[in-house]
């Protein structure tokens, strides 16, 4: 690849990344070319060498955030069995992913956006969504066919909820009593650990760390 063509390639992939964080942060709304532009160090005017429209990069920047979260859940879901499944709940309701949309879970943070935007931005939405059904379904009891869909609603919705509230103590108790609500539910055939969790990037299974201090194991 040519030195130009190089470049190019590295100024398309700041600009999606930057969009990405923004829409998980803000809304598909909250993208605006000329800020992100200008976030990656680039002009208005070279907008269009990138991208044929605003729709496209918006279609673009979903299927990143989305591609993003699931590297993250599948080096979680690597380990298998119950620690895993227990680390996973406890990392998704933590504050650290409720405080950080821009760098968390694009399922969580994106289902109005989506029900409203493109076939393309759906499709990637609801492929992403059927990921994480299969990673569930790896981690919960054989035979429940049930768990899966149950487990990913009440993260989703418990930390859309969380956000969304303006009382921090009534967020934090969203929070816990989920996450403790979907241990019970799971302790029939696995026991919860709350001593293991999930190393940030690469997946090591390591100690827990304090309250307020967990990675958002499905995040960016």
């Amino acid at each position: 690849m040519g030195s130009s063509q190089a470049d190019k390639a590295a100024s398309h992939e700041r600009i999606v990344k930057a969009a990405a964080a923004r829409i998980r942060c803000d809304g598909v709304e909250g993208v605006g070319v000329a800020d992100l532009m200008r976030e990656a160090g680039l002009t208005h005017g070279a907008f269009y060498r990138h991208f044929g429209s605003r729709d496209d990069l918006v279609a673009e920047a979903v299927e990143a955030a989305l591609a993003h979260g699931s590297k993250r859940a599948e080096a979680a879901a690597h380990h298998g069995g119950p620690e895993a499944l227990a680390a996973t709940i406890d990392a998704y309701l933590s504050p650290l992913h409720r405080d950080k949309p821009e760098t968390g879970c694009a399922v969580a943070a994106l289902p109005a956006d989506i029900a409203r935007s493109s076939q393309r931005a759906r499709a990637a939405y609801t492929a992403q969504v059927r990921r994480y059904l299969d990673l569930l379904a790896g981690l919960t009891p054989a035979g429940e066919p049930d768990d899966p869909p149950f487990i990913l609603a009440t993260l989703v919705g418990a930390i859309a909820l969380a956000r969304a509230v303006d009382d921090p103590g009534l967020s934090d108790e969203i929070l816990e009593r989920v996450a403790l609500m979907l241990h019970r539910h799971i302790q029939g055939e696995y026991a919860p650990s709350a001593a293991i969790g999930i190393a940030h990037d690469s997946g090591i299974p390591r100690p827990a760390p304090r309250a307020g201090e967990r990675d958002a194991t499905f995040g960016a």
